[in-house]
């Protein structure tokens, strides 16, 4: 007896990743130049070389395509932390080379990933656009910048390097220690605008290192 699909199973057109990607760099493009009320449906799916249809099949609705474009924009700059922190930290190994390590990592964030195009799109979306995304303060980056930093000082107190009871508070404090000075002092934790960023970071870092490193 043949089986009948529900529409929760419906199945995805073959190629439809492509499509996809393609959808959600022309909604960018357009909501970026025109704005999210001035860009419709229609020149988005134009701009993808996709029907107008395989638009609503795949995000349903135009604020569902504008949260997804937020989203892939955060999840780029989150991929980017977790690989500066493969870079920059997995190798301190030793306690003595924990700062520099740290450092460096910060820097790489505060100047390659804070000054660069994604981080810009995504702060330029949430904030001209807030009105028609989930809430007013959506952030799809709030927690995972803590929660990658918490399971490297998760491994780094496994090693033996760091003496932390609670890894994700940990990361809160250096985020605060490092970022979120700069910003509260300087308005901007962006190093390639502004070399008073290092500074605060440095100490920062040695702050950390201060409550948390092993004896």
């Amino acid at each position: 007896m043949p089986t009948t699909k529900t529409p929760s199973a419906k199945t995805l057109r073959e190629g439809s990743a492509p499509k996809r990607a393609a959808i959600l760099a022309a909604a960018r493009e357009l909501f970026l130049a025109d704005g999210f009320d001035r860009s419709s449906v229609d020149a988005v799916a134009a701009r993808a070389g996709v029907s107008k249809r395989t638009v609503y099949d795949y995000f349903g609705d135009k604020r569902t395509l504008l949260k997804a474009v937020v989203d892939s924009v955060a999840q780029s700059l989150i991929t980017t932390i977790r690989r500066t922190l493969d870079d920059t930290v997995t190798e301190a190994t030793e306690a003595g080379r924990l700062e520099n390590a740290l450092v460096t990592f910060s820097m790489r964030i505060a100047t390659e990933m804070l000054g660069s195009a994604e981080y810009a799109t995504l702060r330029r979306l949430v904030r001209t656009e807030s009105g028609n995304l989930p809430q007013q303060d959506y952030n799809s980056m709030a927690d995972t910048p803590d929660e990658a930093l918490a399971e490297r000082f998760a491994a780094l107190a496994e090693a033996g390097l760091l003496v932390v009871p609670d890894a994700r508070l940990a990361a809160d404090q250096y985020l605060a220690l490092t970022f979120g000075v700069a910003l509260d002092r300087l308005g901007s934790a962006n190093a390639a605008q502004d070399d008073r960023v290092k500074p605060l970071v440095v100490e920062g870092v040695r702050t950390f290192l201060r409550a948390y490193r092993s004896a």
